[in-house]
């Protein structure tokens, strides 16, 4: 199936853009993986995108998943919330001098706590600390419904839109690798 998708650009050019949210944060602990795990950005990837197309990578092998991780620069952060991982984060230099927080997102049972207003502050201040001259992400149309204005929040600055054709799958698998009305799987 193929539906109408608009991406949003947004980016921010001083550090001092950033608006930290005004409620006050639960426990949130943050850590950046020490090496790149394949697995973690996957579980990651397909958990907290299943509900908003994240389907870009679902194809991706072992092999595709370790030489993206193995970029120069990339880092991946998680969240934990009361010592259970609750969100993760990449951010990616690009050869522009700017960083990109690639992915960002929070497991399901974590959202709507005020938790992913901290955790993209902390994002964009590991971000800063990269010495990038901009940050910058892009979301879609097809995420969550609230994404953009979360963003926008933050004090990031919309700088354009595009409008594409994205092919969806008829179903994506779920955490488990499943795939609904699958006959192997029912």
């Amino acid at each position: 199936m193929i539906c109408k998708e608009k991406v949003h650009y947004l980016e921010m050019t001083d550090p001092g853009q950033l608006v930290a949210p005004k409620r006050r944060a639960e426990e949130l602990e943050v850590r950046k993986f020490s090496r790149p795990l394949p697995e973690m950005n996957r579980f990651f990837y397909q958990t907290i995108g299943k509900d908003w197309n994240w389907t870009e990578r679902l194809p991706w092998d072992f092999a595709q998943w370790a030489s993206y991780l193995s970029q120069p620069g990339l880092e991946t952060w998680l969240a934990l919330h009361d010592s259970t991982p609750a969100g993760y984060f990449e951010l990616l230099p690009d050869a522009d001098g700017g960083v990109e927080i690639v992915m960002f997102g929070l497991l399901t049972p974590f959202t709507g706590q005020g938790l992913g207003g901290h955790l993209l502050c902390f994002a964009v201040r590991r971000a800063w600390a990269m010495g990038p001259h901009r940050v910058w992400l892009h979301t879609s149309s097809l995420d969550h419904p609230h994404a953009l204005a979360h963003y926008q929040a933050r004090g990031f600055r919309l700088t354009r839109v595009e409008e594409q054709d994205k092919l969806m799958p008829v179903s994506a698998p779920n955490a488990w690798g499943e795939y609904p009305g699958d006959p192997l799987n029912p």
